[in-house]
């Protein structure tokens, strides 16, 4: 084979780790806008921290949260204490954290 062979295969498997790479990424910024919706909007939100796997969020009013929508978002769990909830999300919590302290700003 001549050398321009393999630099067309190359640069067809470039193309198709990029698309591999597209597909599998998450759109964070319409999960973080459905997870504030779930939580009561954005004025219901008092603070929100991340710590390993678990999103912990503070709330003004906890009886207007959606645990249903949440747990549809991938929250493999929500524990509500007082005025708060710990959400399990995964590796995913710390991103959504960042995501919503951006929007919070």
């Amino acid at each position: 084979m001549e050398w321009y062979h393999y630099l067309i295969i190359l640069f067809v498997l470039f193309i198709i780790s990029l698309v591999v790479i597209k597909i599998n990424k998450k759109d964070f910024s319409s999960e973080v806008n459905k997870l504030i919706k779930y939580l009561g909007g954005k004025d219901n939100i008092i603070n929100a921290e991340c710590n390993m796997s678990r999103f912990k969020v503070i709330l003004k009013d906890i009886t207007i949260v959606d645990k249903a929508g949440i747990q549809k978002l991938g929250a493999q769990g929500i524990v509500e204490i007082d005025n708060q909830l710990k959400i399990v999300f995964g590796k995913d919590a710390k991103k959504l954290k960042e995501c919503i302290k951006g929007i919070m700003k």
